[in-house]
């Protein structure tokens, strides 16, 4: 089932801030000693900017191996729904945690920010939520100000809330399954260590979310660089013609076999068979979710997987 989720009346503040170093290049952790409060006038727009990453969204929960209750990331955050503990300090606990999992030279550092949601929407009913914020690159911008009668440029340095690397929203609802929680980290190789070492999550899986991912990563693979099929062309009518026999199998079927697609989409071809293999393992190990080779078909989600045919 995907989850109706709505952010139109959702509202930002207050916030814990941090600056996270690579503790194994040396570098620091710096934590907020009192909790921004965003200023009237600046709430809806602060709110909009920290919650448009999140207008689409794959969900994922928490996870533990053993017990969710271990799982630091899930406990932190329960404390701050439940009002249990102070938010500057459970704030600061995860500044700490993201701290320590960035053992790693090539885990750049970066300013973090986590703000307290009101009033965001799941299945027509409020929820608070709470979002967490990284962002690795400070971006250069001219400000034009007023200054002693006359107009004055400056050049500044701030963040850009489009290119903001890692985030993640964590909504108060079904916390006995590990909340639903939003996440994107366009680190790329880097994932595994937003994903798995500090949020420790796992892809939320059911047969409607499965259509959607397998036959969007079918289409994508088909399409891009990773398919083996050429032409005159660069190969670009074959891909169509082979994204669009992807999309009339799952449209055509009740059920999904993986055998069945090797053999009807993949036409057998022991290239494209081994290459599709090596696509889907890559999206299992970033997204720290195995794709089930077996399920049942929604076939109401594919509207947007047909739009990206050709595209």
């Amino acid at each position: 089932m995907i989850l109706d989720i709505g952010f139109k009346k959702a509202t930002a503040g207050p916030v814990v801030l941090a600056r996270v170093g690579n503790r194994v290049n040396g570098q620091l952790l710096e934590t907020s000693r009192e909790v921004c409060e965003i200023r009237k006038e600046d709430r809806d727009l602060f709110s909009q900017l920290i919650l448009k990453p999140f207008r689409s969204h794959v969900r994922y929960r928490f996870d533990h191996h053993s017990s969710l209750d271990k799982n630091e990331t899930f406990s932190c955050v329960r404390e701050i729904f439940s009002g249990e503990s102070s938010f500057l300090e459970k704030g600061c606990e995860l500044a700490k945690r993201l701290y320590a999992k960035t053992d790693h030279p090539n885990i750049k550092a970066g300013d973090l920010c986590i703000a307290r949601i009101r009033n965001a929407v799941v299945s027509k009913e409020p929820v608070d939520a709470l979002c967490i914020l990284k962002s690795e690159t400070v971006e250069p911008f001219l400000s034009i100000s007023s200054d002693h009668g006359d107009l004055r440029i400056t050049t500044e340095h701030g963040i850009n809330p489009d290119k903001i690397d890692k985030g993640c929203l964590i909504l108060n609802a079904d916390e006995a399954n590990g909340y639903h929680v939003l996440t994107f980290d366009r680190g790329g190789a880097q994932s595994k260590f937003w994903l798995q070492e500090f949020l420790g999550v796992r892809l939320f899986t059911d047969d409607s979310v499965l259509t959607t991912q397998v036959a969007d990563l079918a289409v994508s693979f088909l399409q891009g660089e990773k398919s083996p099929l050429t032409g005159e062309d660069g190969g670009i009518a074959e891909k169509t013609m082979a994204a669009n026999r992807a999309i009339e199998f799952f449209e055509n079927r009740d059920h999904f076999s993986m055998q069945e697609f090797e053999e009807e989409v993949l036409r057998k071809d022991p290239a494209m068979v081994s290459r599709f293999k090596e696509y889907k393992a890559k999206f299992e190990e970033e997204n720290n979710q195995p794709l089930s080779d077996d399920f049942g078909i929604s076939s109401g989600e594919l509207t947007k997987i047909h739009r990206k045919v050709g595209g």
